[in-house]
């Protein structure tokens, strides 16, 4: 293995260039999909922007040896095979199916053979341990930003319905 040397920008930013790819996908779609109002499903994307986003900043800072930046790699790699599960499992089309095998898998595949060029491997040597951050990284964050979503947008549209009935 080569020296520790930063990983290029491309890398860490790439993690968020990657993610509003994806996500304006699912912005599109979501709600139909899901059958969630708009509102809610915007603020659980924008939410997750915000953790995506500090990860990026996070491997941007410490030349991608950040671990929570290798972690949120990991886990959007992951995710997209998710998208793909869950669109053959219904055999139909899911949100984010589209982007998964055309922006997330590769993108999280080149940026891991970046990343072991520039001696930041992306597990440590432990993929099963970075398997399972990983995928405990995407499903705690995404429980949360729409368990958040859901709180907000329900005092909003509970606010917002209390005044049309005249209460």
């Amino acid at each position: 293995m080569s020296a520790k040397s930063a990983v290029p920008a491309t890398v860490t930013w790439g993690l968020l260039a990657a993610w509003v790819l994806n996500d304006a996908e699912e912005l599109a779609t979501m709600a139909r999909f899901s059958r969630a109002p708009q509102r809610r499903v915007n603020t659980a994307i924008g939410l997750m922007g915000c953790v995506v986003a500090a990860a990026s900043v996070a491997g941007a800072r410490t030349g991608g040896q950040s671990r929570f930046f290798r972690t949120a790699v990991t886990g959007f790699g992951l995710h997209g095979v998710t998208h793909l599960a869950s669109a053959a499992a219904l055999g139909r089309y899911t949100p984010g199916v589209a982007t998964a095998p055309t922006v997330v898998i590769p993108y999280a595949l080149w940026a891991a053979r970046q990343m072991r060029a520039a001696g930041v491997p992306l597990t440590n040597g432990n993929a099963r341990e970075a398997v399972l951050h990983g995928l405990g990284l995407a499903a705690l964050t995404t429980a949360t930003v729409h368990g958040v979503a859901w709180l907000a947008t329900r005092r909003t549209a509970s606010a917002a319905h209390q005044r049309g009935s005249g209460i």
